[in-house]
């Protein structure tokens, strides 16, 4: 992997997790392709799309009174395949709900293409329990 690839891919990921972490909706689902499928161990069934993971964060909103307060990512892993990169990390995230706030300890996974732009968008995101020692 080239130093530049790393650094678009690290870029692209961050970009997408700093708009999560602040809130910023339109950014955060514009950094998935329309047809991006997601796999939450919070959610018994695969998203797919990003419509639908945008339908199921407005449930959250609604039901839950859902919102993320903050995300911090570390031990960031990232491998390049051709067009395709995989970017791993933790991520511990403050969320609050009707019932509180609460920081959630999580691994994720985000699958990125390259897409025509020369840009890299993200296709697959996967995102399990971890837990801390």
């Amino acid at each position: 992997m080239t130093t530049t690839t790393a650094q678009e891919v690290r870029a692209a990921a961050d970009a997408l997790v700093a708009a999560f972490a602040e809130g910023r909706l339109d950014d955060y689902f514009g950094a998935f392709a329309p047809d991006a499928t997601f796999v939450f161990h919070t959610t018994p069934e695969r998203l797919g799309s990003t419509a639908e993971y945008r339908a199921l964060w407005r449930r959250w909103v609604e039901q839950d009174g859902f919102r993320v307060l903050g995300c911090v990512s570390s031990a960031q892993l990232i491998q390049h395949f051709g067009d395709t990169a995989v970017f791993s990390h933790d991520v511990e995230t403050r969320v609050a709900t009707h019932a509180g706030e609460e920081t959630v300890q999580e691994r994720e996974t985000i699958v990125f293409t390259r897409a025509d732009t020369g840009g890299w968008t993200a296709v697959h995101e996967h995102l399990s329990a971890r837990t801390t020692a």
